[in-house]
């Protein structure tokens, strides 16, 4: 029986708005799939052009030399592979800058000895305003690499730092905890060679629990053995292959990986460099450069290059999971508000014009609406207003195209690097597929919404650094120099 104070028309409004419920659903299933059609179309195209290992060679003599900056808080487990990573890549003309961001563990002390560097004389220009620099590491022959020791303003500040420090016309931001394949900066710089218009392009993040690296070499891919980062390495393949790849043909991609991403270097100092103020630095800079360039009216291009991988580890407990997932969403709103005269712009295009609206109103709004579903789903259930046909169609549209989309992501996958070939591999990626809309989504939602409203009500800081506990377990700390097989690049079939 239902009670008292669920007279008709309170009865028709739920029922109604359980019904808007499902239309979102639909519409931002539609959409993704539209996006996946646009990915494959691009992913295939991306092959016919690039996969062939030759064509990345033929421009190496016209590559231009490129400053990877790595910010590094508290890092000293994972720096030295990564720069060892950094040292392995076949391109010409690179260094590698380590900000050192006040580091209270051995990050500073373990990068110098690995590398022999020694503090360097070297005049640092500030065009960026910065918290202190306290001195610069070099080595004593002349290498890549060297090193920024700074007080701690966090990673937008070392970002700026590095930027200061850079020599070259093109940076390129990798996490301390990533390790890059030996092309993927050959390949993620293969844009700028191409079109003179392009000021920043990101890379593929793939992730690193379950493999082996030795001696900054990814030496066996292989998936992780516990459930959240396998859950995760759906996730990513879904938000990668095709959440970014479908945007960046039409140019309104508006997310570039802070692990991983490409910028010309005039281009950002113009726009006044990272803003430390925020916790989603490296997405609200993507954005800004959209703002900027729209505003500026100055052609530009923004793109995702799909064969580029960035190995990085991600959390594997539910606490970092959590801070992760908090700080990603309130990055978001903070980078969509802030440049809101992007949306509608008269000159603002595909990405003023669907992009970002779609952004505000699904991704960042979205977890709130889809919690608010699920709960109305148990109350009506509950109240005896739910209907059979209503509940299932909920279901497909809300869980059913979730599996479609996951499982799509992983042909798309299958398609183009084939990186996890084995049977066993692809029926575990299914099950996962399949599993992870029953839990872990829903889970993930909560945490967004979560972050929306510690940034509705402004709990926030300056930007510092998130923490996840990190096992780097994927190291092997044999002494020996790398042997066995090394795993080469994503060629693009």
């Amino acid at each position: 029986m239902n009670p008292t104070w669920i007279t008709p028309e309170v009865s028709n409004a739920l029922v109604g708005m359980q019904w808007g419920f499902l239309a979102y659903f639909i519409c931002i299933n539609v959409v993704y799939l539209a996006l996946n059609f646009i990915a494959m179309f691009a992913i295939l195209r991306y092959a016919r052009e690039h996969g062939a290992a030759f064509r990345v060679k033929n421009f190496a003599d016209y590559q231009p030399p490129v400053s990877i900056l790595v910010p590094a808080h508290n890092e000293e487990r994972t720096i030295v592979s990564t720069v060892r990573s950094l040292l392995r890549l076949s391109y010409p003309n690179f260094e590698i800058v380590v900000v050192n961001d006040g580091s209270t563990d051995a990050t500073l002390q373990t990068v110098v000895d690995a590398f022999g560097l020694v503090e360097f004389p070297e005049a640092y220009r500030s065009r960026l305003k910065t918290e202190p620099v306290k001195r610069i590491f070099a080595s004593p022959q002349g290498g890549r690499v060297r090193v920024v020791d700074k007080d701690n303003g966090g990673k937008a500040d070392a970002l700026n730092a590095g930027i200061n420090t850079a020599r070259y016309p093109l940076f390129c931001v990798v996490d301390a905890d990533c390790i890059l394949q030996q092309d993927s900066l050959a390949r993620v710089v293969q844009p700028f060679l191409e079109d003179s218009r392009m000021i920043a392009t990101g890379g593929v993040i793939r992730i690193v629990n379950g493999c082996k690296v030795k001696d900054g070499l990814l030496s066996k891919v292989e998936l992780p053995d516990k459930v959240l980062p396998l859950v995760q390495t759906v996730e990513y393949l879904r938000a990668f292959l095709f959440g970014r790849l479908g945007w960046s043909p039409i140019n309104a991609l508006l997310i570039i990986s802070g692990a991983f991403g490409v910028f010309y270097k005039e281009r950002v100092i113009a726009a006044g460099g990272y803003k430390g103020d925020l916790v989603g630095e490296d997405m609200e800079m993507v954005v800004r450069l959209h703002n900027r360039m729209r505003e500026e009216k100055r052609p530009y291009k923004i793109a995702f290059v799909p064969d580029p991988i960035c190995w990085t580890e991600v959390p594997s407990d539910l606490r970092s999971l959590y801070n992760q997932r908090v700080r990603w969403q309130q990055g978001l709103a903070e980078s969509l508000f802030g440049n809101w005269r992007l949306m509608f712009r008269r000159n603002g295009g595909t990405v003023g014009w669907v992009a970002y609206p779609f952004m505000l109103l699904f991704e960042c709004l979205g977890p709130v609406i889809e919690i608010l579903g699920y709960l109305s789903v148990i109350v009506l259930g509950l109240l005896g207003l739910l209907s059979p046909q209503a509940f299932f169609a909920f279901l497909f549209a809300s869980i059913g195209l979730g599996v479609l989309l996951s499982v799509n992501a992983m042909m798309l996958e299958e398609i183009s690097f084939h990186l996890y070939p084995r049977p066993r591999q692809q029926l575990k990626l299914f099950l996962v597929a399949v599993l992870e809309n029953f839990g872990y989504r829903q889970l993930t939602s909560l945490f967004r919404v979560i972050g929306l409203v510690r940034w509705v009500v402004k709990l926030r800081r300056r930007s510092r650094w998130g923490h996840m506990r990190r096992s780097a377990e994927w190291q092997e700390h044999e002494p020996q120099p790398t042997s066995g097989r090394t795993v080469p690049g994503p060629a693009v079939s």
